[in-house]
């Protein structure tokens, strides 16, 4: 009996990013549906949206993209471990990802930024090197 009070329950979908902690607040889960950044099975979608069982959806995290399908529906904003068990993200998500973080990190150490500023010398000869 206690189940099937659990699947018929109906969450808004920001709500339900509230309580999976993709979102530290209610407020900016809702802005985050309504500017679209949010896609509920493919589509935009309004904030008041019911989540059910089994959708997909595209969540903005960072630099990345997550795709995660719906495992629970729960209301209740709980403990991060137990906030992870109401979805589950994709293969091909969790590919995306990786491949991201990869490129960032071999960018990071090929950046051409200087070790220091440079002396007045070196200004100097920089300023003579772009006038010649």
């Amino acid at each position: 009996m206690q189940k099937n009070l659990e699947e018929s329950k109906s969450v808004r979908l920001d709500k339900w990013l509230w309580a999976a902690r993709f979102y530290k607040t209610r407020s900016i889960a809702r802005d985050a549906v309504q500017s679209g950044k949010v896609q509920y099975n493919g589509q935009r979608s309004k904030p008041g949206k019911i989540v059910e069982l089994g959708a997909s959806i595209k969540v903005p995290q960072g630099f990345d993209l997550k795709n995660v399908i719906v495992l629970q529906v729960k209301d209740q904003r709980l403990g991060a471990p137990l906030a992870q068990l109401m979805y589950e993200e994709t293969q091909e998500s969790e590919a995306v990802r990786a491949s991201n973080i990869e490129a960032r990190k071999l960018s990071a150490f090929h950046s051409p930024k200087p070790d220091h500023r440079p002396d007045k010398k070196q200004r100097r000869q920089i300023i003579q090197f772009k006038q010649q």
